[in-house]
C-alpha cells in the first residue's frame, strides 16, 4: 500500500466519524458513501472489502431480528413488560435494577446483541404505560449487556476469538472474569441510581395504571407463541452449544429464524421489511471503513506500537493492552483490532518465556468492556439506539458519549486493580 492510500483511508475513516458524531447527515448514509468512497480510490478492493465484512455478525443481527419480529406478534413481550412491572409494583427503579440483573446474565449465556433484541422490545412497552421517557431505562441495559457478555466465552464475539486462539473454554473465562465483572455490575448499577434518581418520579395513578393491567389479554396468539418459544428455545441452546457443535452463531440464528418463518406460515415480505436494514448496512460499512485501515496498516502499526513501548514488561503490557484496547475499541469496532492483537500477543510467547495469560483477560477486558464508551463501539449500542429512533427517542453520539465513556473509563479502572491483584 502507498503512503497515498494511508492518507485517504485515514481521511475517510476521520471525516466519515465525525460526520456521525455530528449528526448532520443519517449515520448509515455517511458511513455507506464513506466505505463505497474507499473503493472509488481503490484503497479496497470489491473483493477485500466484502472480506472484511463480518458476516457471522450481520447473519446473528438478521436471525435474531427475525425471530424477535415474529414474536412480538404474539403479544409476549407486552405480556413479560406488565408481569415484571406488577411484581415490583410499577416502580421504576426496580423495573430497571431487575431488567439489569436478567440482562447481564443473558448477555453472559448468550450474547449481549440477542439479549438487547429480546429485552428492549419489553422495556418499551413498560415506558410507554408509564409515561416516561425510555432512555433512562434503556441506556443502563446497553452499557449492561457489553459488561455481562464479558463474563463468558460466547457472551462476546471477541471472547469467541481470544478463546479459540488461546485455548481457554467456557470455565477459564467465568473462571477468571466473572468475579471482576459482577463488581463492576454492581458499581455501575449504582452510578446509574444517581444519575437518574431525580428522572425515576412517576405518579401513583400510573403506577395504579399498571397493577390494573390483566397480562394474560395481552397474548394475541398463544399457538404462535409455543412454536415461538420452541424455537427460541432451540436457538439459546445452539448458542450455548455452537463451539462444540463446529457452527457460527450467525448460523444457529439463521437455522432458528428459518425455522420459525417456516412453521410460523408469517408473512415472509412483512417480517424482512421489519428488520432494522439502516443498522445492518451501518454495520457492513462500519466493517468497510475499520478494513480499509486494517488493510493499509494502520491498525497493525497502532497494535504493534502499543506492545513494544512496554519492553516485554509484563506489568506495564497487561496495562498498555487493558487500556489501549479499551480506548481504541471505543471507536473502532473491537473484531477486526483483537483479530491483529491476537497474533502479536501469541508471537510474545514465542519470542520470551513469559506467560501470557494474563495478556489475554486483559484484552478481553480491554476490548469488550471499551465497546461501552461510544455509540459505535459496540454492536448493542448500536441496535438499541437504532430501536429507540425507531420509536421516537434520540440518543445522540455526544450524549451517549457523556455517560459512557466516563463509566467505561470506571470499568477499565477496576478491572486495572483487578488484574493487578489476581495475576501482577
Amino acid at each position: 500500500m502507498t503512503s497515498t492510500h494511508i492518507i485517504i483511508a485515514l481521511s475517510i475513516f476521520v471525516i466519515t466519524y465525525g460526520m456521525i458524531i455530528s449528526e448532520k447527515i443519517n449515520r448509515t448514509t455517511i458511513a455507506v458513501f464513506g466505505a463505497t468512497i474507499l473503493l472509488l480510490f481503490k484503497v479496497l478492493t470489491q473483493e477485500q472489502a466484502i472480506e472484511n465484512i463480518d458476516f457471522n455478525t450481520i447473519g446473528l443481527l438478521i436471525g435474531m431480528m427475525i425471530i424477535v419480529s415474529i414474536l412480538r406478534k404474539t403479544g409476549a413481550f407486552e405480556y413479560l413488560a406488565i408481569k415484571i412491572a406488577k411484581k415490583v409494583k410499577g416502580d421504576p427503579w426496580k423495573i430497571i435494577v431487575l431488567f439489569s440483573v436478567f440482562t447481564a446474565v443473558a448477555s453472559a449465556l448468550l450474547d449481549n446483541v440477542t439479549t438487547i433484541l429480546l429485552i428492549i422490545p419489553i422495556t418499551l412497552v413498560i415506558t410507554d404505560t408509564l409515561e416516561v421517557s425510555p432512555i433512562p431505562f434503556i441506556f443502563p441495559l446497553i452499557l449492561v449487556s457489553n459488561i455481562g457478555g464479558t463474563a463468558t466465552l460466547i457472551g462476546d464475539p471477541p471472547n469467541i476469538m481470544i478463546g479459540g486462539a488461546a485455548g481457554l473454554g467456557f470455565v477459564d473465562f467465568i473462571v477468571n472474569l466473572a468475579p471482576v465483572i459482577i463488581i463492576i455490575f454492581v458499581v455501575v448499577t449504582f452510578v446509574f441510581k444517581l444519575k437518574y434518581k431525580k428522572k425515576m418520579a412517576v405518579s401513583q395513578e400510573k403506577r395504579d395504571r399498571i397493577m390494573e393491567l390483566n397480562e394474560k389479554l395481552a397474548i394475541k396468539d398463544l399457538p404462535l407463541l409455543k412454536k415461538g418459544i420452541f424455537v427460541l428455545s432451540l436457538t439459546i441452546i445452539g448458542f450455548m452449544l455452537h463451539q462444540y457443535l463446529h457452527f457460527e452463531s450467525a448460523t444457529v440464528a439463521l437455522i432458528g429464524a428459518a425455522l420459525y418463518l417456516l412453521i410460523s406460515k408469517a408473512d415472509t415480505e412483512e417480517i424482512l421489511l421489519e428488520i432494522e436494514w439502516p443498522t445492518i448496512f451501518f454495520f457492513i460499512a462500519l466493517f468497510v471503513l475499520v478494513g480499509g485501515l486494517k488493510e493499509v496498516g494502520v491498525i497493525n502499526f497502532l497494535a504493534e506500537k502499543l506492545l513494544s513501548l512496554t519492553q516485554g514488561n509484563m506489568f506495564f503490557l497487561v496495562i498498555f493492552v487493558l487500556w489501549g484496547s479499551a480506548i481504541i475499541s471505543s471507536f473502532l469496532d473491537n473484531i477486526p483490532f483483537v483479530a491483529t492483537m491476537i497474533p502479536l500477543i501469541t508471537s510474545i510467547a514465542v519470542m520470551s518465556s513469559i506467560d501470557i495469560t494474563p495478556l489475554w483477560w486483559a484484552l478481553s477486558l480491554g476490548a469488550c468492556l471499551g465497546g461501552n464508551g461510544t455509540l459505535v463501539g459496540a454492536s448493542a449500542n448500536v441496535i438499541a439506539v437504532g430501536m429507540l429512533d425507531k420509536h421516537g427517542y434520540k440518543l445522540s453520539f455526544i450524549d451517549f458519549f457523556k455517560t459512557g465513556f466516563p463509566i467505561m473509563l470506571l470499568s477499565i479502572l477496576l478491572s486495572t486493580v483487578y488484574l493487578i491483584i489476581m495475576y501482577l
